[in-house]
């Protein structure tokens, strides 16, 4: 596994977004971890954040694309974050865009905020956690109303290894539904590679109880080989 991935999950453990423990998911789904992206609260968390998300971006997709778009809200710090960071690192410069949740009639007119995507731009998708797809069927249209765009791919900051609406992972429905291509900073099988049995600050985070809990978890709604 890469350093920065392993980098990634202590972060999320220290920022206190990916906590473990029993939690129900939108989808009603009883679950013994959970990621809140929420808890990214200060600059310099986000400045960490950025720089995971361009090394998944720049591993998966490479830095020939024009436009990074993050789905408000959440996907809004996230596109800044990421751009800057690819900036930094790779010496790129990569336009970020966002939507509105309403279209804006005065000043600064439209539903884009950030930079305008124009014909023959080349767009990746940035979001916070694995979707089900219903993020992507509200963000695609926007971005195909903006002229002849191509949407390269969709980077999300863990992929919970679980089924979406069928039998397939979310981010599997997603490349097949869509053609785009996806990706993910770290999956929850490099979670819990990285973490079982292995002490972190002072204490072990997966022990038996725990992997025992996920292991059942992914028996009923992990992706069915």
């Amino acid at each position: 596994m890469e350093a920065y991935k392993k980098e990634f999950i202590e972060f999320m453990v220290d920022c206190q977004v990916l906590k473990f423990g029993d939690f129900v998911t939108k989808s009603g789904r009883k679950t013994p971890f959970f990621v809140n992206t929420g808890f990214y609260r200060t600059g310099a968390q986000l400045r960490r954040l950025g720089a995971y998300y361009a090394e998944a971006i720049n591993e998966k997709f490479g830095l020939d694309f024009d436009v990074l778009f993050g789905p408000a809200y959440k996907g809004i710090p996230l596109t800044v974050a990421a751009t800057v960071a690819i900036s930094e690192k790779f010496d790129k410069d990569i336009r970020y865009c966002s939507n509105r949740k309403e279209v804006k009639d005065h000043g600064d007119k439209g539903i884009l905020l950030g930079s305008p995507i124009e014909d023959g731009d080349r767009v990746v998708i940035i979001e916070d956690v694995t979707t089900a797809g219903t993020s992507i069927e509200e963000t695609l249209p926007i971005i195909k109303a903006q002229g002849n765009v191509t949407p390269v791919g969709l980077v999300v900051s863990v992929d919970r290894m679980e089924r979406g609406k069928g039998e397939k992972s979310a981010l599997a429905e997603i490349e097949e539904k869509y053609g785009l291509k996806t990706t993910a900073i770290v999956t929850m099988a490099e979670v819990v590679e990285h973490l079982y049995n292995r002490e972190y600050k002072g204490r072990v985070i997966i022990d038996d109880r725990l992997k025992a809990a996920i292991d059942s978890y992914y028996e009923q709604y992990g992706v069915k080989a």
